[in-house]
């Protein structure tokens, strides 16, 4: 057959594209599942590649690999094996993963296609024929030595998940708390009216309005941390069902060592393998850190865009970079569309919680949970959305934006909510009567307090005077 090779597997004879490094069993499962055209995410096979080296060099460190078993390798063998799975977690092979995320539950087809990538990598950098039905680096006996995807997948989730915390969403939320922190510092002395329940309220600084924004972000900082901590436990050492039959009793923190020293992350061997197996109730917990922070983003975005509204029959108290034209029929107009992409983002990733939760919930049946492909997908998506969407908004719109002080100070002087204020001169009743006049025949509440003469003047003018307003005041 013109293009492929025949590899054979425990089930027989497959035709694989002639130049593919991976072999029969990812063929097959390419043919079964025809589903999604979505294959695993970057992020997961490299993962996948980190995880096979660590199991490596545990295996070599145990004199597992070279000793009296089956196939024994030689030190030049293993240093190739352990050179082929590096070369898969940085990425070389990425077109080399070609099932579909919607596959096996347990993920097996995927480690399998990473066993093949490997053993045929390694055999190829030792001079050999990778299209030798006879593997001297074998996917199985070598390269899956003392692991089953039971515990290795789940375990490349994690990792997975973990490093895109830290490399990702943490500096991607920093920089946002830090461009907002500096909006809050900068706009400090811009006085503007409160609005709670989209009415007048008291005035506040501008600058406590977006000081409010950053510890929201800051918050989120807080909780991606909490999420990668919710993934430190690797399940690697269980092996199949938990209990690490045929595999080392320190091939499991040998393991978490290596990956830990690799991401510089405080990866551990988990504290319980049946539970570590069976559950991804950690990973059900770091998403709802992801959940709450796309919460976040939704709320300050959507924030941002109403106070950006306008320019002329909104509030328009922040003056948003012009991006893009924002309609097909109507000149000149353009559109808050980095608020609005980031509101996507965050109504897919709270979306995204229901997949893992049911997931989690449903998934977990006796010794494994037969939903881990689309779990590790969809927190993977998550992730890599919510980071980007945060560096897109600090560079495309925060750092950019630009207060509008005459629109914040013109709104103050005929709020009536000014007359709060007065409310230990003349009490609450007659302030009430007081703003409600005010509406009444559209005056201020300071024209009206100086025509009616309720205060002496000194003591008006300090009572409504917006910037004491924004803080406490002993007296």
């Amino acid at each position: 057959m013109s293009g492929f090779r025949t590899e054979h597997d425990s089930m027989g004879n497959v035709q694989v594209p002639q130049e593919a490094y991976y072999g029969a069993q990812t063929q097959r499962a390419v043919e079964n599942f025809p589903i999604s055209g979505w294959t695993l995410h970057a992020d997961l096979i490299h993962a996948m590649g980190t995880v096979k080296y660590a199991c490596g060099v545990a295996n070599r460190d145990l004199g597992k690999l070279t000793g009296t078993g089956k196939r024994p390798l030689n030190a030049e063998e293993v240093t190739a094996m352990l050179d082929a799975a590096i070369e898969v977690a940085d990425g070389k092979f990425d077109c080399q993963f070609p099932i579909d995320v919607f596959q096996t539950g347990s993920g097996t087809s995927s480690n399998m296609n990473c066993n093949e990538v490997i053993s045929n990598r390694a055999i190829e950098i030792l001079g050999g024929d990778r299209f030798a039905m006879d593997k001297p680096v074998h996917p199985n006996d070598h390269v899956n030595m003392g692991q089953s995807t039971n515990d290795t997948f789940p375990t490349a989730i994690h990792v997975a998940v973990g490093v895109a915390i830290k490399t990702k969403l943490i500096p991607g939320l920093k920089r946002f708390q830090e461009s907002l922190a500096a909006k809050a510092r900068e706009w400090d002395q811009i006085i503007k009216i409160g609005r709670t329940h989209l009415a007048d309220a008291t005035p506040l600084r501008l600058g406590q309005e977006f000081s409010g924004f950053a510890r929201q972000l800051q918050l989120s900082l807080d909780r991606a941390q909490a999420a990668l901590g919710s993934v430190l436990e690797l399940p690697v050492g269980g092996t199949a069902v938990g209990s690490g039959i045929n595999t080392h009793p320190e091939f499991g923190h040998r393991v978490a060592d290596v990956i830990a020293e690799r991401t510089g992350i405080h990866f551990v061997e988990a504290e319980n393998h049946f539970e570590a197996n069976a559950q991804r109730d950690g990973l059900v917990e770091c998403h709802g850190h992801l959940r709450t922070i796309a919460t976040t983003l939704f709320n300050v975005s959507n924030n941002i865009r109403w106070l950006g509204s306008g320019p002329r029959c909104g509030f328009y108290e922040v003056q948003l970079p012009d991006r893009q034209p924002g309609s097909s029929i109507m000149p000149g107009k353009v559109n808050p569309v980095m608020c609005e992409s980031m509101m996507q983002v965050a109504a897919r990733v709270i979306g995204n919680d229901q997949t893992l939760t049911l997931s989690g919930a449903a998934g977990g049946n006796f010794q494994l949970n037969i939903m881990m492909p689309v779990m590790g997908q969809t927190t993977l998506e998550s992730i890599n959305l919510l980071a980007r969407s945060a560096d897109a908004f600090v560079e495309f719109c925060s750092d950019d934006m630009q207060a509008n002080v005459e629109a914040c100070n013109a709104s103050v002087e005929k709020s009536l909510s000014m007359v709060t204020s007065l409310n230990p001169y003349i009490g609450y009743e007659k302030a009430s009567k007081l703003a409600k006049e005010a509406f009444k025949t559209g005056k201020t509440i300071r024209e009206l307090c100086t025509e009616q003469k309720i205060l002496d003047p000194e003591v008006l003018a300090v009572a409504l005077d917006p910037m004491r307003m924004t803080e406490p005041q002993a007296d």
